[in-house]
């Protein structure tokens, strides 16, 4: 039977050869022949009738197109995906990886719109974004599950973002042919899982904690901020969350403080400093804005300052206070340094770009009369690669800073 065929405007016609990978509700001008039926590959046109290639459909979402193929001559079956997610895994082999923690599929940047799936030691982690993806969840699951020889295997389908979709939220452990067990989500039991990064062992919640289980993304500025530790110095890692940097850290022999505002994410960051016999890092739960503000008022200094706060801007109706946060918190954080120190300032808002959070760091400095030079830009682990032509894959900023 034809396929249906969606027809797009001159300008997600444009986007679409440039290769941007969505097209929006509002570019799409209509389809020709039957009618798409739920989450249906659909071919791609362009309204002279130009084939552009293929892509998945959406019924409810403003983005109505997501692109998984620019060759229209390409047969998109079982075997497409099989081979797209080869070559996912061939990838990361190609990394030579000092961690068994990493993502195995990045979405877009995959080749496979909407489909997220990460590794923790022996256990698989997935998440279906889109309608599509959700579909085929079941068996893509099985084939990742397959070629990495995973044991337990989880669905993290609890994202908001599923909503737009019509989608329901779930979250629980996967049979080994990528159908539920049962539900899970929050409230749900913890399923830990063990890790190895750096040579570092970690505990991860892969149902209660964040993102799939925790800030895989990070993974390379843990090593990179740790860098420039030395025995003796004091460090500040003021939203800590499980201990990423600040294991990283003690491990080099500084004296670390780790703060967040969270209970069980320092239980757990303890426990995992404990498993590495890591005992020059102190425990603080405390809100970092005013342990920041705190420790600036009573004249306390740092040799070494992490800011990995949570994303200030979920929308971009939130940049404005947004900018406030992330000044206030850098601003500080100048105030606390003594001179030589080293400041690694982080953002995971993708609303927000690496130059306007440079620009506001600058400010803070400013404003706090330090002089700082900008050591080094850096963003999310290669394991969470960038597609260029899609700005909003690139999420992650990280500056690192000396200041005079």
């Amino acid at each position: 039977m034809t396929p249906p065929a969606a027809v797009i405007n001159d300008r997600g016609s444009a986007r679409w050869r440039g290769g941007y990978p969505w097209v929006y509700r509002t570019e799409l001008l209509g389809f020709e022949g039957p009618p798409p039926g739920l989450a249906q590959v659909v071919a791609v046109r362009d309204r002279r009738g130009r084939e552009l290639g293929w892509a998945d459909h959406s019924e409810q979402s403003r983005i109505a197109l997501r692109r998984l193929s620019g060759d229209a001559t390409e047969t998109v079956d079982e075997t497409f995906f099989r081979r797209r997610l080869a070559a996912a895994l061939a990838y990361r082999e190609d990394l030579r990886l000092d961690s068994n923690a990493y993502r195995v599929v990045a979405g877009e940047a995959d080749g496979l719109p909407g489909l997220i799936a990460d590794r923790y030691g022996d256990d698989l982690v997935v998440q279906a974004l889109t309608a599509a993806m959700d579909a085929r969840l079941p068996r893509l699951a099985a084939v990742l599950r397959g070629a990495l020889g995973a044991g337990r295997m989880f669905e993290r389908n609890d994202i908001k973002v599923r909503r737009l979709e019509g989608l329901e939220l779930r979250a629980g452990e996967l049979a080994p042919d990528g159908k539920p067990l049962a539900a899970g989500g929050s409230g749900a039991a913890p399923a830990w899982a063990e890790a190895r990064i750096d040579g570092l062992e970690f505990r991860f919640d892969l149902l209660g904690g964040q993102k799939t289980g925790g800030f895989l993304d990070q993974r390379e500025n843990w090593a990179a901020v740790a860098a420039y530790a030395h025995p003796g110095c004091e460090a500040l890692d003021a939203f800590c969350y499980q201990g990423g940097f600040a294991l990283h850290l003690a491990r080099r022999g500084a004296r670390v403080e780790a703060a967040d505002l969270s209970r069980p994410a320092l239980e757990l960051a303890e426990a995992n400093a404990q498993r590495n016999g890591l005992e020059n890092i102190e425990f603080t739960e405390a809100n970092a804005f005013d342990l920041l503000r705190h420790y600036d008022e009573t004249g306390r200094r740092f040799d070494l300052i992490v800011l990995d706060p949570p994303a200030f801007a979920k929308n971009r109706s939130a940049l404005p206070a947004a900018a406030r946060g992330y000044k206030e918190i850098n601003l500080r954080a100048f105030r606390l340094l003594r001179p030589g120190g080293i400041l690694a300032a982080c953002s995971c808002s993708h609303h927000v770009s690496a130059d306007a959070l440079l620009e506001w760091i600058a400010a803070a400095a400013a404003d706090a009369r330090r002089e700082a030079v900008l050591l080094e830009r850096r963003g999310q682990a290669r394991d969470h690669p960038v597609l260029l032509a899609m700005p909003e894959t690139e999420y992650l900023k990280c500056f690192l800073l000396r200041v005079r």
